[in-house]
């Protein structure tokens, strides 16, 4: 199937890089995924997912909240790309993942050392 031809499903269509990725691909080739809908990957070459809880700059939200979004969502959407024909799985983690603060460069042979819920999960 040709690359123009294919189609992709997206979740975190309304998060920063979710609104870059459709602006720049075009929304044409994606099927995107609503919170209330459940996972549809019929004829998706590929899952792109960006869902995911961030910053609370409110600092209102619960450490269960970040682990429900970006650790049991992330299995949920990876468990429906292994069930579905799509070959491809594409997710995004934030530089929290591997460190709250740096002084230097990250690469490849940081260790991980996460601090907040967010970054753990």
């Amino acid at each position: 199937m040709p690359l123009s031809d294919r189609k992709y499903f997206l979740t975190g269509a309304s998060g920063f890089v979710g609104k870059s990725v459709l602006n720049f691909l075009g929304e044409d080739k994606f099927q995107i995924w609503n919170r209330k809908e459940n996972f549809q990957l019929v004829g998706a070459y590929s899952v792109i997912h960006l869902a995911g809880k961030a910053h609370d700059l409110k600092d209102i939200s619960s450490s269960q909240e970040y682990y429900e979004v970006n650790t049991e969502l992330t299995k949920e959407v990876f468990n429906a790309f292994l069930a579905s024909d799509a070959k491809v799985f594409i997710t995004l983690s934030p530089v929290k993942a591997v460190a709250d603060e740096m002084s230097g460069e990250l690469n490849e042979q940081h260790h991980p050392n996460p601090v907040t819920h967010y970054g753990k999960s």
